[in-house]
Formats: structure tokens, C-alpha cells, sequence
């Protein structure tokens, strides 16, 4: 990295030192972004165009620093359940859970957090609660409960799922593509500790929510009345969409055996389900499908990771990183546990206060960084757990700690479900901090 530095320290506009350009710029990036003001691709793309404009990057360096590997397998994912929710599936699994509660509120709201927990493992949790949170309204309306607790529950169901799993969340997926960490070990190292952080959420949303939750006998009857198979839409689209599924997530344990990236697999079953749907529907029918399909896919999401993946690379070269690397090592002394510890919270901390993606773009390069001084990147292993688990539970500590939450609530405010920052912080920042303690329990056991 070192020799990047040195390769760009003549181009930098005015002769500026390259370190503090590509500091302001980064964090003139993130001011924005947590101000909100302007939309957040938008500031990333900027952030990426003032890099190269003022010379820290030139475009090749800064087409190097975007991995194609996060891009491709976010794309590949929204492409596979844009077309599978056409099918109907998820709504089953939503009334079928219902059903399962046989209608009581406590019970629904306890299932539900279930339900999502586990789509977001094998989905992502963005794309999760846009399937469930429809469907939740509509419940809670027909039990004329409130659904403010059903929702704030999902939010935390879903981040804490997608802890367990390379593609549940987007922090786990750019760790994941950037470390080269693959599917089995995300399921190895986080399932075991998610199972345990979920069900202390089910007993605390119970104890906040679930026992004083109540439904008369006549709303229950009319939620138990709605029929599962109703929900589904396309038969043969089902059928086709959970083999393809299926295979992909085949294709992610089974990743390192028949030698494929996880983008690579992920636009393989994007490919494959998008000629099956097509096979099935003909002209007019077909082009309408892959237009929709392609227009399901979170463009502002994809271009957010591109603008980010430049700035921070930029600040990478600029040698912000190595700098902010070597003064955490000397902090703590060199103790691989304590550095892990520090890790932890402070990307707990701070994944609530801004969006832990970015975060995470940034803190990747810079434990790297660390490598050298605990004896080459083999042994720092546990610093990464203690990255993803920081970033992905920290992210539920606030309405804009992880892009779930701000999706749950924007869908709450359109119906009628007010969001208030201060009042989910109240609730919810205690409740991230008890993840994050039992995390730190099993990362010393596990780990230290």
C-alpha cells in the first residue's frame, strides 16, 4: 500500500498532502450521509467523483478499489427474490404463521420474529422486511392490535438474523467479499451465537409487548379464516423459484468445492430463474417480466457501494488507515483480545449512530492494517467476527444504524404507523447493548 501512496503523492490538485484530502473527503461523505439531506448514492458517487477529480485516485486505481464481488452478489439476490415474490411464497409463510399462532396476538408477533430471522439468514434482512412488513400491517389490522411492536420486533429479527449468514446482511457480505471469509464459515463462527442473541429478544419483546397484547374472538376468527394457499399466485413459478434457491444456497456452502464465488453463484440462479420465468411467459408477458424484474433490483443501493468502495479506497491510499491501524495496536498494547473487545463495541456504537455500511467499507482496510502486528492475517480471524457482530446488532441501536430499520419505518409512516427517532432509540439502543454483551461473553469463550 505503501507504493500506492507513493504513486499518487505528485497527482494530489495543488500539491496537498493526499492523507488530509482524502480525510475531508471522506468525512465531507459521511456528514452527509447521516444529515440525509441528500439522497445517499447520490453523496457516495460525489465523494467517489471528488477523489479522482482531485487526484488521490486516478480512475483505474479507483475502479480497482470497487469489488465486483459484493456488487454481483447483491444484484444476483434482488433479481432471485424479485421474481420469487411473484410467486407468492412469502406471503404464504406470513399467513401460514399466523395461522400457526392460531391467531393470538403474542403468539403471531413471537412466530413472526421467528419467520424473519430466518428469510433474512437466507435472503438478506432489507429484502426480508419489505416481504413481511406488508403482510404484518394487514394482520395486525384484521386483529385491530397495534402494529408498532409487531414492527419494531421485525426490524430486530431481521438485522439479528442476517448476523448468521455471508449474504444476510450487507456488512457480513462486504466483509465477507473483501476478507475472502465464505458462506459455511459466517454459519460456523455467528449461527451458534444468533440463536442465542434471538431467542433473549423474543423474551424481552415478549416482556415490553407480546403479554399484554390482546385480540377479540371475532378478529382472531377472521385472521384464522384467511387461507395460506390463497396466497400463491404461480404454481409453477413456486416450484421453480425454491428449486433455484435451493441450488444457490447449495452453491454457497459447497462455494470453495467447486471453486466459484459467491457473486458468481448468486448471478448463476439470477441467470437460471430469469429463463425459467421467461420460458414460461411469452412475448409481451415475458419483456413486461424482465423489465419489472430489473427495475426490482435496489439500484441506489448498488450505486452507494460503488461510490463507497472508491472513497474509501481513497482514504486506504492516502494512508489514513495504516496510520489509524498502528495507533489502535499501540492503544492496546498489542493484545489481540482487547483490540477484538474495542472492535466490538465501537462498531456497536457507532453502527447505531451512522449506517453501519459505510462503517464497515472503511473498518476492513484499516484492520488489515493490523495484520502484521498480531503475526499475518491468519491470526486476526477473530477481529473479523467481532467487526460483523459490532456492525449488524450495533445497527439495530437506532432508526438509521442499518437499512432495514429506515426501510421498516418508511413502509410504517406511509400507513399510518408513526416512527419516532428518540422513541425507538429509547427502546431500542438497551436492547442492542444486551446483544453486544452476551457477544462479548462468547467471543471470549470462543475465541480469547
Amino acid at each position: 500500500m505503501h507504493g500506492s501512496v507513493e504513486n499518487f503523492v505528485t497527482q494530489v490538485m495543488f500539491g496537498l498532502d493526499p492523507l488530509w484530502v482524502a480525510t475531508a473527503v471522506l468525512a465531507a461523505t459521511y456528514a452527509l450521509i447521516i444529515s440525509e439531506k441528500v439522497n445517499r448514492a447520490i453523496v457516495a458517487l460525489l465523494g467517489a467523483g471528488v477523489m479522482v477529480a482531485v487526484g488521490v485516485l486516478d480512475q483505474a486505481e479507483a475502479v480497482r478499489g470497487i469489488d465486483f464481488n459484493t456488487i454481483g452478489l447483491l444484484t444476483g439476490m434482488m433479481i432471485l427474490v424479485s421474481i420469487s415474490r411473484r410467486s407468492g411464497m412469502f406471503q404464504y409463510v406470513a399467513v401460514w404463521a399466523a395461522r400457526m399462532a392460531n391467531a393470538s396476538p403474542w403468539g403471531i408477533l413471537l412466530l413472526l420474529q421467528v419467520v424473519t430471522a430466518v428469510l433474512s439468514a437466507l435472503l438478506d434482512n432489507v429484502t426480508t422486511v419489505l416481504l413481511i412488513v406488508p403482510v404484518t400491517l394487514a394482520i395486525t389490522r384484521d386483529l385491530k392490535v397495534p402494529a408498532y411492536p409487531f414492527l419494531f420486533a421485525e426490524i430486530f429479527a431481521s438485522n439479528i438474523g442476517g448476523t448468521a449468514t455471508l449474504i444476510g446482511d450487507p456488512p457480513n457480505i462486504l466483509i465477507g467479499s473483501l476478507v475472502g471469509i465464505d458462506f459455511n464459515a459466517f454459519l460456523y463462527h455467528l449461527a451458534p451465537l444468533v440463536v442465542v442473541v434471538l431467542a433473549v429478544q423474543l423474551v424481552m419483546i415478549h416482556l415490553m409487548w407480546g403479554r399484554s397484547l390482546a385480540a377479540s374472538t371475532e378478529n382472531r376468527a377472521h385472521v384464522m379464516a384467511m387461507n395460506a394457499i390463497d396466497t400463491i399466485e404461480d404454481w409453477t413459478l413456486l416450484k421453480q423459484s425454491l428449486a433455484v434457491l435451493g441450488l444457490t444456497v447449495l452453491g454457497f456452502v459447497s462455494a470453495r468445492f467447486i471453486h466459484m464465488e459467491p457473486a458468481s453463484v448468486a448471478l448463476g440462479g439470477a441467470a437460471v430463474l430469469m429463463l425459467l420465468d421467461n420460458w414460461q411467459h411469452h412475448g409481451e408477458k415475458a419483456a413486461t417480466n424482465i423489465h419489472k424484474t430489473f427495475s426490482d433490483v435496489e439500484w441506489i443501493t448498488i450505486f452507494f457501494f460503488l461510490g463507497l468502495f472508491v472513497v474509501v479506497h481513497g482514504v486506504e491510499v492516502g494512508g489514513l488507515l495504516g496510520l489509524l491501524g498502528r495507533e489502535l495496536v499501540e492503544l492496546t498494547g498489542g493484545d489481540l483480545a482487547l483490540t477484538g473487545y474495542a472492535i466490538l463495541w465501537s462498531s456497536a456504537v457507532l453502527s447505531a449512530i451512522i449506517d453501519n455500511i459505510p462503517f464497515v467499507a472503511t473498518m476492513i482496510p484499516l484492520i488489515k492494517t493490523m495484520a502484521p502486528s498480531f503475526g499475518g492475517a491468519d491470526q486476526i480471524g477473530p477481529l473479523w467476527w467481532c467487526l460483523s457482530l459490532g456492525a449488524c446488532l450495533g445497527g439495530n441501536g437506532t432508526l438509521i444504524g442499518a437499512s432495514a430499520n429506515l426501510t421498516v419505518a418508511g413502509i410504517g409512516e406511509r400507513n399510518g404507523v408513526p416512527f419516532r427517532f428518540v422513541t425507538y432509540t429509547l427502546y431500542a439502543f438497551p436492547m442492542m447493548l444486551v446483544s453486544v454483551a452476551i457477544s462479548h461473553v462468547y467471543v471470549w469463550l470462543r475465541y480469547f
